[in-house]
């Protein structure tokens, strides 16, 4: 869910919340990467039992990634989507399941959403084509050779919606990932996994919230579990302290401003596409080895602790003399209801509720003052009470007016700054700075300063601008250079102090704007008291249904709001009485119907032929459906990305009518893809499981059975064969090309269906029997926004808050990566010149040589998998500063030792590779790939050190003479 500034508001309100990501980085062992064993104990000293993924957080940064090139075809796509899980279940290392969930076909309030998002992004494609076509004509014309990028075609977001052959091809790869996995990874060992992907209806991060209510509401459910769930949505720390599980976490990647992103162009790093000039890319070291590197750093991660959050939120939210006894988790689910008022995926924000003005501490505020009188909470496990909400709105509404007009005064204060400072830099700045290939370059920038080219007019032309300066500064010269008799010039618009400012007829800061307002955005006069009612009534219905959907599920799964601006505060009167009921056995859309409601016309190719005409054809029915062009109302703000996108409304009715005379064109796959799937459990040979589920495809029970508790962890639920299933000794087919197939496969899957309860069950918001409450984690210092001794707040490394880093300068770090590990003992030069030796030899592969072995004596290639004894097999026990492991040794074990398959085969990225195309893996070493220090080594070593790998003494303390 969209809510823009809440994970900044958070994090700088409640800064201990953030912790910094341990990861073990995988090493080389004689040029082969030796993969990272994540049975071993997790190095963040906490384990985590669950790990839920968000897989539309994944795939958007891995098909347009910002710090590597994007990849050049779908292929690329998924083995890129493969590397980041690897990373994100080698920092978290769950014990018990894996959780994916793709996005399906979502609700009707968030389809809405989802219209405006790709109508959006579809304009704001055309209007960047058109001025890349502009700019490539423009090169064009001055004689060069425009070097166009050669990336996969960037259709996200319409790539990543239910019903697209992306997505489907998707989860064939997640299926193929996932066996292999379990065939190969000894941290997969034991886990159950369940994939959930775009043909199972709902929000990825809705249905990993529904599993876990579901999985709750069981008795076998272990209170005590750890969960963690990666995604980069605001609403997921919502939907975490939803759960009222006490050990919930989030991982996501850190945000960092003002990324270098290549251009649109030519698909180079250092300049815009305004800027660009159609130069052909430079090459990146001798034999353009490094074309494909960028200079930026590694994406980070960072985990979100909730139960830290609760810490906060208790020392706030905690209340004395009340008429009620306090509940801490009732005030939970108040604080998570009163955030749906400064923004959500379902709802406008309210006009004088702005999170950047501290929205949500005025809320709490309000809500502690009037609590005393509303007798009681404003929720109860997802359902609202409006006459209390009513009364917590109308406080709003009293401040409404002077909320506004301090909202123009800082405005305007900041405006009077803004043009100081640029007043100020233009007083201070230079009176010229030469542009171009002369124009200055910043310290310790990487990218290449422009190639030289007609110095002679270079020069002309600083010594045209130095002749002119010495003139007046408000004189008009001729085209020769010289003075003008005529006077001077008039300043231009860009040179002025003031910026243009989008126009505001609302003006809410003065008297008369909520007549101006509902003129202006409903079309209607304030005195319309049934029209408002009917917006408030709507609003109310939406909060009632975002409540709803938050903990106990989708109450509807057609009900929408009807608006596309927000009422005030001042407006929810006698709210108290409105209808917040829904209509029951609703069903969601189809992934084509949901394609044709979300999608412009200028997507239609991802649709049929016949159903794309609907979009584009004149005499077509809802042609008023796919506008070509639409208003953007600004409301207030400055950038067009904030503004109201002024669609029309699909009407359900009328697109269902439309698509019955298309749907006897669908072909056999269309139609299968058109269909609604489920869940799909996998579990690899070790697991307790995998015996249960085999007997089951052998009996051929076609009826659906549950797992027995004892075996999975305390998982519950219904199985059923799957007609695509994994199933051991049956070779699975790998659908990316440059991975092989899996031949000897041991992994089996099988359908899942989470717990059914009744349409009118409600589920406990509550913190469960038996559940253990984490340590307190807070210091007294912790309340403060800076409790580093007046320094600024760093988040910690690592869940051990007594951990201490340590700092290493850029030299540390080159020779780290350079000079191979001792294990006792300082490296001696000659010990240094065998190893660099033995680099030359590599670069020079005539020579005779044989590399030498970093591995202990006693452990083989073959077995640099396995490592300690596998966590899951230990005896519980504490550490200092971590968390105590938790009972997983109670599930049965299969007897036998894990060997992980066919490591020979195994690729880089640890996935098996074709035969064919390990051949060209080896990479030769040149000097030119070396440091220059140890390059010069290499030189300096090769005539003492023949044989690369001698039995060379230990005791030189000091390099030998020249």
């Amino acid at each position: 869910m969209g809510v823009p500034a809440f994970f900044r508001w958070l994090s700088r309100k409640y800064p201990s919340i953030i912790v910094n990501c341990v990861e073990e980085k995988a090493k080389e062992c004689n040029g082969v990467k030796v993969p990272i064993d994540t049975s071993k104990p997790n190095p963040n000293e906490v384990e985590f039992d669950n790990l839920y993924l968000d897989m539309n957080g994944i795939i958007h940064p891995c098909t347009h990634p910002e710090d590597k090139p994007a990849p050049k075809n779908e292929d690329e796509m998924m083995v890129a989507i493969f590397e980041y899980i690897d990373r994100i279940f080698n920092i978290v290392r769950p014990r018990r399941l894996l959780y994916m969930a793709i996005d399906g076909v979502a609700p009707r309030a968030k389809m809405n959403q989802q219209r405006s998002r790709r109508f959006r992004a579809s304009k704001e494609g055309m209007e960047a084509a058109e001025e890349k076509q502009k700019i490539r004509q423009e090169i064009l014309a001055k004689g060069r050779a425009v070097a166009l990028s050669e990336v996969f075609p960037r259709e996200s977001p319409c790539l990543m919606t239910s019903g697209t052959e992306f997505m489907d091809n998707l989860a064939k790869c997640l299926r193929y990932y996932i066996a292999d996995r379990l065939n190969s990874d000894p941290g997969w060992k034991n886990l159950t996994v369940i994939l959930s992907d775009a043909s199972a209806p709902g929000e990825g991060e809705h249905k990993i919230m529904d599993y876990i209510r579901r999985q709750r509401a069981q008795p076998n459910h272990d209170p005590n579990t750890h969960h963690c769930l990666c995604g980069a949505d605001a609403d997921l720390i919502m939907l975490g302290l939803a759960t009222h599980e006490p050990n919930f976490t989030i991982i996501r990647e850190e945000f960092k401003p003002n990324k270098p992103k290549p251009c649109a162009l030519c698909n180079q790093m250092g300049h815009e596409v305004k800027d660009c000039q159609g130069l052909p890319r430079e090459k990146q070291g001798k034999h353009d080895q490094f074309a494909d590197t960028m200079p930026v750093s590694e994406q980070e991660f960072i985990f979100i602790r909730l139960c830290v959050l609760r810490e906060y939120l208790e020392r706030e939210l905690t209340m004395a003399s009340l008429p009620f006894t306090f509940d801490f988790e009732r005030s939970i689910d108040d604080w998570v209801f009163m955030c749906f008022f400064v923004g959500n995926d379902f709802l406008p924000h309210l006009p004088s509720l702005e999170i950047r003005e501290g929205a949500i501490d005025r809320l709490v505020n309000i809500y502690k003052n009037v609590v005393h009188k509303t007798g009681g909470y404003l929720t109860e496990s997802g359902f609202v009470n409006l006459q209390r909400v009513q009364m917590i709105m109308l406080a709003v509404g009293e401040v409404e007016d002077s909320i506004f007009k301090k909202r123009k005064d800082d405005d305007d204060n900041f405006k009077r700054r803004q043009k100081e400072k640029r007043k100020r830099l233009k007083r201070d700045h230079p009176s010229f700075i030469p542009g171009g290939q002369f124009s200055p370059q910043a310290l310790g920038n990487r990218s290449s300063p422009q190639a030289i080219c007609n110095p002679r007019q270079a020069a002309f032309e600083m010594r045209m601008h130095n002749s002119t300066t010495s003139a007046s500064p408000n004189t008009s010269l001729t085209p020769d250079g010289s003075p003008s008799l005529g006077g001077g010039i008039k300043r231009k618009s860009e040179d002025s102090d003031s910026e243009p400012e989008p126009e505001d007829n609302i003006r809410l800061w003065e008297t008369g704007w909520k007549q101006r307002y509902y003129k202006n955005k409903f079309d209607v006069d304030a005195s319309d008291e049934k029209f408002r009612r009917k917006v408030v009534q709507s609003y109310v219905e939406g909060l009632c249904w975002v409540l709803r959907y938050y903990y106990q599920g989708c109450a509807s799964w057609n009900w929408y709001y009807p608006f596309h601006y927000a009422p005030f505060a001042s407006d929810f009167e006698g709210i108290a009485d409105m209808p917040s009921d829904f209509e029951k056995g609703s069903k969601p859309f189809k992934p084509l119907e949901q394609l044709m409601g979300v999608f412009p016309a200028a997507s239609g190719n991802f649709l049929p032929p016949t159903w794309r005409k609907l979009m584009t054809d004149p005499e077509s029915s809802i042609i008023d459906f796919y506008p070509e062009d639409f208003a953007i109302d600004l409301n207030g703000k400055k950038y067009a990305w904030q503004g109201v996108a002024l669609l029309p409304f699909v009407d359900e009715r009328r697109l269902r009518a439309a698509l019955e005379e298309v749907y006897p064109d669908l072909t056999p796959e269309e139609t299968r893809r058109n269909s609604l799937g489920g869940d799909v459990l996998f579990v690899g040979k070790h697991h307790p499981l995998c015996d249960f589920i085999v007997e089951q495809y052998k009996s051929k029970n076609t009826e659906a059975v549950d797992i027995p508790p004892e075996l999975c962890h305390g998982i519950q639920g219904k199985l059923t064969l799957n007609d695509n299933a994994v199933l051991p000794d049956q070779v699975v087919e790998s659908p990316v090309p440059m991975l092989r197939d899996l031949t000897q496969n041991s992994a089996v899957s099988i359908s899942f269906k989470d717990p059914q309860f009744a349409e009118d069950f409600v589920f406990k918001a509550t913190v469960l029997p038996g559940a253990k409450k984490p340590a307190p984690v807070l210091k007294p210092g912790d309340w403060e926004k800076t409790n580093n001794d007046g320094r600024p707040w760093r988040p910690q490394l690592g869940f051990n808050r007594d951990r201490k880093p340590v700092h290493l300068d850029q030299s540390a770090f080159r020779t780290l990566g350079t000079v191979p590990r001792q294990q006792q003992g300082a490296m001696t030069w000659s010990v240094f010149v065998a190893h660099a030796a033995w680099l030359c030899s590599l670069a020079s592969p005539a020579l005779p040589h044989s590399a030498p072995s970093f591995c202990p004596a006693d452990l083989r290639p073959q077995e640099s998998w396995r490592g300690p004894t596998p966590l899951f097999q230990q005896t519980p026990q504490r550490t200092a500063g971590a968390a105590p492991l938790l009972a997983w040794n109670r599930m049965l074990q299969s007897p036998g030792q894990f060997q992980p398959a066919q490591y020979q085969g195994l690729g880089p990225m640890a996935y098996p590779q074709r035969p064919e195309d390990r051949l060209d893996r080896g990479r030769q070493v040149g000097h030119e790939g070396l440091s220059p220090l140890l390059a010069l080594l290499c030189c300096t070593a090769a005539p003492l050190a023949p044989n690369p790998c001698p039995a060379v003494p230990t005791d030189t303390p000091h390099p030998p003479a020249a």
